[in-house]
């Protein structure tokens, strides 16, 4: 099996080369990439992790030594915690609208693709923050398991569960939950201050669910409570 993404019209290529995806019979698997010669330089200042294998030309005139560091996770500032804060809470009404209006794979989409996201991304600043912003957490946080609680992963994992629109709900209240604790923790330690969208917004998705539903939500007092402590701080 091969896939040559520069040689494809339905994927058209985001970067100069020319690619070759090959899996072989014995089901080993080659990702190859032809640069010109005149891309080297910017190729090897753009990605600090590789290893040189073979320059038969002395093409290249420094020492590469591999580093991830350039994927590390990055103590956020201000404006850029409250910026994931922002787009987390302020895309819930849109998963929301799905789910009111049965529409399920637009409500998986956005809860999926943006919301999910800035919940991984505040649990990486979170990791970042006990671990000094020195180490990946991996492509599409593949690595991130290993940096938290068996709790919050147990959580987090729970909230995939999207084959209904009770499960969905039931998703998104504890992602509501898990971006709270997190947030404020992270908040707390880089002495950021709390937004407010989460106020609002969570009274807003009760006041959807209780309406669209006939049910009361998974909102219990000590959720609610932890809703006012955050808005204090």
């Amino acid at each position: 099996m091969m896939q040559k993404p520069e040689d494809m019209e339905l994927f058209p290529p985001e970067e100069k080369g020319f690619s070759y995806l090959m899996l072989f019979d014995d089901y080993n698997k080659i990702d190859l990439t032809l640069l010109p010669l005149e891309e080297l330089d910017n190729y090897l200042k753009g990605d600090k992790l590789i290893k040189v294998l073979i320059d038969k030309d002395c093409r290249i005139k420094r020492d590469i030594v591999p580093t991830d560091i350039d994927y590390h996770v990055r103590k956020p500032s201000a404006r850029e915690y409250d910026d994931c804060c922002n787009e987390f809470w302020n895309v819930t009404p849109y998963v929301i609208k799905g789910l009111c209006r049965k529409e399920i794979l637009f409500a998986i989409d956005h809860f999926n693709q943006i919301v999910r996201h800035e919940l991984l991304r505040m649990i990486s600043w979170k990791v970042g923050i006990e671990t000094g912003f020195k180490l990946s957490v991996g492509k599409n946080y593949k690595f991130i398991e290993r940096y938290i609680s068996e709790d919050l992963w147990e959580k987090l994992l729970s909230t995939y569960r999207m084959d209904s629109y009770e499960n969905i709900w039931e998703a998104l209240f504890l992602c509501h939950q898990l971006f709270r604790a997190v947030s404020g923790e992270v908040a707390e330690r880089l002495h950021y201050a709390y937004p407010e969208y989460d106020r609002n917004i969570t009274k807003y998705t009760r006041d959807m669910y209780k309406k669209y539903t006939g049910k009361t939500g998974c909102l219990d007092s000590t959720y609610a409570a932890d809703i006012e402590e955050r808005r204090e701080q």
